[in-house]
């Protein structure tokens, strides 16, 4: 029987001996993202025989039932399986796992052949780059992106700047204009989920391992961006906001922050564009290198 315990910060240590070794890249595994986000979902996690297990909550119809994310970890997986299943059995549900990608799913169909019901989920697939590309923008695919960023430097004097403590404030007081800015009906309770995760982040950028960037012109921030490791070689970026007043900013803001990420990290995972035609046409420019395909998946019965 699992034992699972809500995420702490404190959990850290524990989390990541499973998730940095791993070659698992789906945003969901940063920590960080795991800790700031469970006061929405509820997540937890219990470790037995070689492997992670997280367990969260979903919402159904107005109803609340387990999720569980793929086993991390090198021991016998189908023992693992069936130990999330048995877990899942206990409220009455079907064994749901969510972020599997085509690699897990594999494992699943050869373990448990015609077993699991797949349930593609385009609108959460993971943007995934080469961290080089980002940095460097060199090529003919680039070259929008560039005459951007040139723009951009002809119009202003800017400074780079690491996310400190000191500036945090500043970078939150942006935050709350962006989130004035672009805050319509339908769309509040999902800004105001983000925030509270910001807040949370924040508060904690340090014991959340996490690291950030900001940009600096006429005395104020006008755009910052943060993000952690999801493995040894692959960093997520969470978070990216900025005053879209000053034409080419987001272009500016991305290369800044992938260059000044550490050379270990060969992949940026820029998360998922949650169906927005701006956001998906957005993360298509920056010509991703994979497009981590993500299925929610059921156990049939």
């Amino acid at each position: 029987m699992l034992s699972f315990k809500p995420i702490t910060i404190e959990d850290k240590d524990t989390i990541t001996a499973y998730t940095y070794p791993s070659d698992l890249l789906n945003c969901d595994y940063a920590f960080a993202n795991m800790c700031s986000w469970s006061f929405l979902y509820k997540s937890e996690y219990a470790i037995a025989d070689n492997y992670l297990f997280i367990r969260f909550y979903v919402e159904d119809r107005g109803r609340k039932h387990n999720a569980y994310m793929f086993p991390v970890g090198n021991g016998d997986l189908q023992h693992a399986i069936d130990m999330i299943e048995k877990d899942a059995e206990t409220s009455g549900h079907p064994l749901l796992i969510l972020g599997v990608t085509p690699e897990a799913k594999n494992k699943l169909d050869t373990l448990f052949p015609n077993s699991f019901t797949y349930m593609v989920e385009r609108d959460f697939y993971d943007y995934i780059y080469l961290r080089e590309d980002l940095s460097t923008l060199t090529g003919k695919k680039f070259q929008s992106k560039r005459n951007h960023i040139n723009k951009f430097k002809k119009q202003n004097n800017y400074t780079y700047l690491p996310i400190t403590p000191e500036i945090i404030p500043e970078c939150m007081k942006l935050e709350q204009v962006w989130y004035e800015a672009n805050k319509v009906e339908g769309n509040s309770e999902d800004l105001s989920h983000e925030r509270r995760s910001m807040i949370f982040a924040m508060e904690h950028f340090n014991e959340l391992d996490l690291t950030g960037g900001a940009i600096v012109t006429d005395d104020k921030i006008i755009a910052f961006t943060y993000g952690s490791p999801i493995n040894y070689k692959t960093f997520g970026i969470h978070v990216e906001k900025a005053d879209i007043s000053y034409e080419g900013i987001f272009s500016v803001i991305n290369q800044e922050f992938a260059a000044h990420i550490p050379q270990q990290y060969i992949y940026l995972n820029r998360e998922e564009d949650l169906g927005l035609p701006g956001l998906r046409k957005s993360k298509l420019s920056y010509q991703p290198v994979m497009l981590l395909e993500k299925n929610a998946t059921v156990k049939r019965r």
